[in-house]
């Protein structure tokens, strides 16, 4: 990989790109640190102290770790990459429900980019939502509960306009950004975002660790951080192969076909989304339970106890099984078994052993099925490590375990992709095969 690098910067283009890539993270990071218009900077930072201090995770913390830290901070670019996130979520639901999106999918190019802007338009009808949320949150006094300073001094209408509109146009500004560096950067625009927003965190939940437990403790949890790291390679890596053989066939006076291919079936087909929506389905109890103001009720108290403590074993294993559950609910939506078996007997491909059309079909779905669950697991695994974390250690909320859960899966599959990319260029470049 550092190889991979170095013969990057040896070449001019790929050297451009990586340093108007690095440019365009230096100002992404830069807008996470301007606060917003009316925001109290004193009053931000007293919070801030206060929330580390008890160290709170709450129903922001993935919002939160998507912007970087940026939405404790009220900044300009404090509701992040997460409303674009959504809506693309979304907007690739809708392409199995609507009939009019399915046929804009199958349109290729021109459809795509008509989904895209309907996505950009959903971005920004979810981010002024958001903002006008979090500023009402943040003038009640939900967004640190512990703290008594007043984050937004003034109450005027004019002020919640023009916050509202700063933090809606640092959305726009983020997916503007994003889509700059998918053109002429390296690697998904919007993933690589995320990547540096989750890494900017990892320096100082790795500094609290070495400060709260010592260098004993902070070794071994850097000893483990690698091996679940290699771990997460190793799975993110592996896949299904499937063998897929296409028959001769004369257009006019060419022969095609007669290649032998394989069907790439990956272990983690759903990627990270699973437990995207499985963290948010798991915070709307503890939204429920702070919209009922100070009530003491035994529903509230069987709520916080069995169902928001993320160190309790109940909140681990139901994270645990809707994981599961939206694996296999994704997958099923975003790969079709009959529409891949269709399109195989359409350019004359067939898989070694199994009739094409229906029976295909079945064979795709049969596999699909057995290699979801251990997918699931693996998901699932990694994302209550966290909360393992907090339960054996018995610290409650005290203490983080930084290289697990959404994160690692998010980095590790985005340095996974950005590699592979840089390689893929380099080959194009300085191909050294047979013809060497």
């Amino acid at each position: 990989m550092l190889q991979a690098f170095a013969a990057a910067f040896r070449t001019p283009d790929l050297r451009r790109k990586i340093l108007f890539s690095l440019g365009m993270i230096a100002i992404y990071r830069l807008g996470a640190s301007v606060p917003g218009p009316g925001v109290s900077i004193e009053a931000i930072n007293s919070c801030l102290e206060q929330a580390q201090a008890s160290d709170q995770r709450d129903i922001y913390s993935l919002v939160n770790l998507f912007s970087g830290g940026a939405l404790l901070r009220l900044s300009i670019f404090a509701l992040g990459i997460m409303p674009y996130i959504t809506a693309s979520i979304i907007v690739q639901l809708l392409v199995v429900v609507i009939p009019r999106f399915e046929q804009l999918k199958k349109e290729g190019q021109a459809g795509q980019q008509k989904l895209t802007q309907y996505t950009r338009y959903l971005t920004i009808a979810l981010a002024i939502l958001q903002s006008t949320g979090i500023i009402a949150l943040a003038r009640s006094g939900q967004l640190f509960p512990n703290c008594s300073e007043s984050i937004i001094p003034s109450d005027s209408i004019w002020t919640t306009v023009v916050l509202v509109i700063a933090l809606t146009a640092g959305t726009a500004v983020i997916m503007w950004l994003g889509e700059l560096l998918t053109e002429k950067g390296i690697g998904n625009g919007m993933s690589v975002l995320i990547f540096t927003s989750i890494a900017a965190r990892i320096p100082a939940e790795g500094g609290s660790i070495l400060q709260t437990r010592g260098g004993v403790v902070f070794t071994l949890i850097l000893l483990l951080a690698l091996v679940i790291i290699t771990s997460v390679v190793y799975v993110e890596q592996a896949q299904r192969r499937i063998p897929v053989q296409y028959a001769k066939r004369m257009v006019g006076r060419r022969m095609y076909g007669g290649t032998s291919t394989y069907l790439p079936l990956k272990v983690n087909q759903a990627g990270v989304i699973p437990v995207i929506f499985a963290s948010s389905l798991l915070y709307l109890p503890q939204l429920l339970s702070q919209l009922q103001g100070d009530d003491t009720g035994g529903v509230r108290r069987f709520i916080e106890k069995y169902v928001i403590d993320q160190g309790s074993w109940t909140h681990i294993v139901l994270y645990f099984a809707l994981i599961m559950f939206f694996t296999y609910f994704y997958v099923s939506i975003t790969f079709n078994p009959e529409e891949r078996a269709d399109d195989m007997k359409r350019y004359g491909g067939f898989i070694p052993g199994i009739r094409p059309g229906r029976p295909t079909a079945e064979y795709l779905q049969y596999v699909l099925s057995r290699i979801t669950l251990p997918g699931s697991i693996y998901l699932g695994l990694v994302a209550v490590l966290p909360n393992l974390f907090l339960s054996v250690t018995q610290q409650g909320q005290n203490q983080n375990f930084p290289f697990g859960g959404t994160a690692v899966l998010i980095m590790v599959g985005v340095g996974l992709e950005t590699v592979k990319q840089i390689e893929t260029q380099l080959n194009q470049r300085n191909y050294e095969g047979f013809l060497k």
